[in-house]
């Protein structure tokens, strides 16, 4: 039976794989497992009864979802703190700055309005290794606590959740952004309330698009997957530059004041160096994955910045971070994790702090953004092949090894299976496009042709 977390929590097509049923027991099994010192009649050890923050983006699925999730909870015995819909960054602080013993965010991130997901924090705001998810998927099959009277859990309005984190994120801003004009879109999503609010309270001038969220329009052709809206709007209204959002608002990616898209390995490099610079980049070190361009990485060895590399997954950027106790990580798809203010990839917090560094250095994006040359990247999906195999063939591996030194020092090849699906992912990057295009299609038809049986 395959795991039922993924890499990023429970995820999968609303009122289908995602049921009323199934959002019940999930909650009631977290509530024995993350409410810690539990006993019998559902109270603590400690005399209190566990609390949990509970959030949700602004998909329609998530109203009935996260009622089931908060039964679940209080019937086990848990307080609920109902944040209603927020970022999950959001969550994560909230779970962190009241004390509260973890917290469930309600989200399908950048998928599709029909898709919703269910994610857990540990105390702290943190992510949950596997080990836990593991043991709250074993406590499914598992007695519930069932607590009767008094010591039912109460389910409340976390009436001020989105102050509190709309003056955290001001808390950590630098230098104020009057005099920008920057676009903001919020994929109708999570962000659609906090993110404009923010940025306006930090001096910028703002306009906002996607910040119309109906339950079933959320990443619909905006956000950080869908960037042409956003460019267009800022060309057509002269502004700065764009910031664009995921649906629960933990991504950000960029747009030039050319209408050209700045990804989140080119903002991680801005940061990295800035934090360098002013001598807050702790081990001067910053955490990326193995997609990540060639490019950061040769931008960050000529600024004296160790770049640390993990697998594909914000998952992945954190523990790193945590065990090395660093504090800047992220990923190419806008994913940036600085430790210092959040636990997770926040969104708002990583516009916030690149505009900072405009507004500091007096400097265009553009100007910013150019400290890393990008180097022309493809992406190859063979599907339908044994990917089991790919580590075993000497024939892969000698094809690969062949195109690296073909490549030398201006490229690189990545041959990675996919966690979730019967395929090989090849990777190329090359000096010229033509190059990489050509490279990656030859190492497909390899795999395609060993890995078929």
């Amino acid at each position: 039976m395959p795991r039922l977390f993924g890499t990023d929590g429970v995820r999968g097509l609303a009122n289908h794989d995602i049921t009323v049923e199934l959002a019940l027991s999930l909650a009631q099994a977290a509530a024995v497992v993350l409410g810690k010192g539990q006993i019998a009649d559902g109270r603590r050890a400690s005399g209190r009864r566990p609390i949990a923050v509970v959030a949700r983006d602004p998909r329609v699925s998530g109203e009935f979802i996260s009622a089931a999730v908060a039964a679940g909870l209080a019937s086990s015995g848990v307080d609920v703190l109902d944040a209603d819909v927020l970022p999950t960054p959001a969550a994560a602080f909230l779970i962190a700055d009241i004390g509260a013993d973890f917290g469930v965010m309600i989200s399908a991130s950048h998928n599709p309005a029909p898709d919703n997901g269910i994610k857990f924090f540990a105390q702290g705001g943190t992510k949950l290794p596997d080990i836990v998810e593991d043991r709250i998927e074993g406590a499914l099959a598992e007695t519930k606590l069932a607590p009767t009277g008094v010591q039912v859990g109460r389910i409340r309005r976390f009436a001020d959740a989105e102050d509190r984190y709309v003056l955290h994120l001001m808390s950590t801003l630098g230098t104020r952004l009057e005099g920008l004009h920057v676009v903001l879109d919020c994929a109708h999503g999570a962000a659609a309330g906090v993110s404009p609010e923010v940025f306006t309270l930090a001096g910028a001038r703002v306009t906002v698009i996607g910040a119309d969220p109906d339950g079933t329009n959320i990443n619909d052709g905006v956000g950080s997957t869908h960037l042409d809206q956003l460019a267009a709007a800022v060309l057509a209204h002269s502004a700065d530059l764009g910031i664009a959002h995921d649906g629960d608002a933990d991504r950000c990616l960029a747009v030039d004041a050319n209408g050209r898209v700045v990804d989140g390995d080119q903002i991680m490099a801005v940061l990295a160096i800035s934090m360098k610079d002013r001598g807050v980049l702790v081990k001067d070190t910053l955490v990326a994955t193995v997609m990540s361009n060639l490019g950061l990485k040769i931008a960050m060895a000529e600024h004296g910045i160790s770049m640390l590399e993990t697998k594909v997954g914000d998952r992945y950027v954190l523990e790193a971070l945590n065990e090395r106790g660093l504090n800047l990580g992220g990923e190419q798809s806008g994913h940036v994790i600085m430790s210092d203010f959040a636990t997770t990839g926040d969104g708002i917090l990583t516009g916030l702090h690149l505009m900072s560094e405009m507004a500091r250095t007096g400097k265009t994006l553009a100007q910013l953004a150019s400290v890393m040359t990008v180097f022309p990247q493809i992406m190859v999906n063979v599907k339908g092949v044994d990917r089991s195999g790919l580590d075993s063939s000497t024939v892969i591996a000698d094809a690969v090894k062949a195109a690296g030194d073909l490549l030398g020092d201006s490229g690189r090849v990545l041959l990675r299976p996919s966690g979730t699906e019967p395929l090989v992912r090849v990777m190329v990057e090359a000096a010229e496009q033509g190059t990489a295009d050509r490279i990656a299609h030859e190492l497909a038809e390899i795999v395609r042709a060993e890995l078929t049986h």
